[in-house]
């Protein structure tokens, strides 16, 4: 009756356990193929400034990249900040900016939009180097 027992607990366990672990990785699957309908679309901009650009240009800068929001629609929310990493790997990046999209079509109506290239006229003078990332949430 022991032996009966104990084979039964440990059938059962391993039933509880191959379910719990299908489960699981169904989840695991689902969670990596979210659609663009589910996600949203992050626009990442960095910016490293050249040497000697002053606190007041870079202000400009700042308030030059906000006020894009209220110009371009296609922006459903745009964030800054400035960095304050102490891991010292931003290899001279000081700004990020983050605009959200809801598709691409979106993003492509903000890139060659004629507010867009103004801003880039702002910043041109003051730019070291650049860094732009694009991808969908999940």
């Amino acid at each position: 009756m022991k032996f009966q027992l104990g084979t039964i607990v440990l059938l059962l366990s391993l039933f509880i356990f191959n379910f719990n672990t299908s489960a699981m990785s169904q989840s695991a699957t689902i969670s990596t193929h979210v659609s663009e309908q589910d996600s949203v679309l992050r626009h990442v901009v960095l910016f490293k400034y050249k040497a000697g650009t002053t606190a007041k240009n870079i202000k400009k800068v700042q308030q030059s990249f906000v006020e894009l929001k209220t110009k371009i629609p296609q922006i459903v929310s745009l964030e800054w900040g400035v960095n304050n990493s102490p891991e010292g790997l931003d290899k001279g990046f000081t700004h990020c900016f983050f605009l959200t999209f809801r598709s691409e079509e979106d993003r492509d109506v903000y890139l060659p939009h004629p507010d867009h290239k103004a801003f880039g006229e702002v910043i041109g003078p003051f730019l070291e180097d650049v860094l732009v990332v694009d991808y969908w949430t999940h």
